[in-house]
């Protein structure tokens, strides 16, 4: 039972960039399912632009491929994330949209247990960069395409539970769309395709995946914008490797979303969801934070 529990942390305790757990033996995706809400798909003005991400996620179960939970005792994982972004907007235009770069690096509290043993690591977690072209076809409809990096810069060792990376490198295409509307309905829908490279030291490549962050609201023509908000997330292909987990995971969330937005470019959104209908890892309850500050 220690094994077996041992092995499950090893998986689900590994959170890197504001992205970051791997699939291995059932454990957590390349991306933290539904960090983004309302605004994903619209690129600011031409500059620098800093926004943070602050998360508190928790798991408490494990599902194996038929949805069961897994017989692992006093199992859970607690993560902690503030994430600073920085985003260039260039005056360069490309096939008709703005050019712009993007870095992300997260820092983790990472806390898993399980079984009585338990491990709790804080630090650097694994760096996101990537270009992306944003375009504005109306005041209404925006939408951005791009490609993120994830570098393995987070702590990571094979016998630890807690790790703060993946130890992999993996690449995410992406497309993201922002209808926005002060008073009427707001619609965001960000939907990213996964390619992870093989760990090294575990000898397993997690398999590609889908998914998508979404919300749905309504303005109230004062700045907010009240709705809900939450992921859908399906494994396309299996793991490989002596770690690989035991199916095709799938997810989704839903959850209350909120945002204020101001003529002067600040920007909150916030968001607590509920994992539902979780095949193949971990499942629990997530709330995140989202900051854009104008300088």
């Amino acid at each position: 039972m220690k094994k077996n529990a041992m092995a499950a942390l090893l998986a689900a305790g590994s959170l890197g960039a504001g992205s970051a757990w791997a699939i291995e033996g059932n454990g957590l995706p390349v991306y933290p399912d539904g960090l983004e809400n309302y605004m994903s798909g619209a690129l600011p003005p031409p500059g620098v632009h800093a926004l943070i991400y602050g998360g508190a996620m928790r798991y408490d179960s494990v599902r194996d491929r038929h949805g069961d939970k897994l017989p692992i005792p006093d199992f859970r994982v607690d993560v902690g994330v503030i994430a600073p972004r920085l985003v260039w907007v260039t005056e360069q235009q490309v096939l008709g949209g703005q050019l712009a770069f993007h870095a992300l690096a997260p820092l983790l509290t990472v806390k898993a247990q399980a079984a009585g043993q338990s491990q709790r690591r804080s630090g650097l977690g694994d760096v996101v960069f990537g270009p992306a072209l944003g375009f504005h076809p109306s005041e209404k409809l925006h939408y951005i395409l791009g490609v993120d990096f994830v570098a393995p810069t987070g702590r990571y060792d094979v016998n630890d539970s807690a790790n703060l990376g993946r130890n992999y490198w993996a690449i995410q295409p992406a497309a993201a769309l922002s209808y926005i509307q002060p008073s009427g309905l707001n619609a965001d829908l960000k939907v990213m395709f996964d390619i992870n490279m093989r760990n090294r030291d575990t000898d397993t490549r997690t398999g590609k995946a889908i998914h998508a962050d979404y919300a749905l609201g309504w303005g109230l023509g004062n700045g907010l914008v009240v709705g809900v908000g939450g992921y859908a997330y399906q494994q396309i292909e299996r793991d490989r490797g002596p770690l690989a987990g035991d199916g095709r995971a799938r997810a989704f969330a839903i959850g209350p979303s909120i945002r204020y937005a101001n003529d002067k470019g600040l920007l909150i959104t916030a968001k607590y969801q509920q994992d539902l209908g979780v095949r193949g890892r971990p499942e629990g309850k997530q709330f995140f934070v989202k900051v854009a500050v104008p300088f």
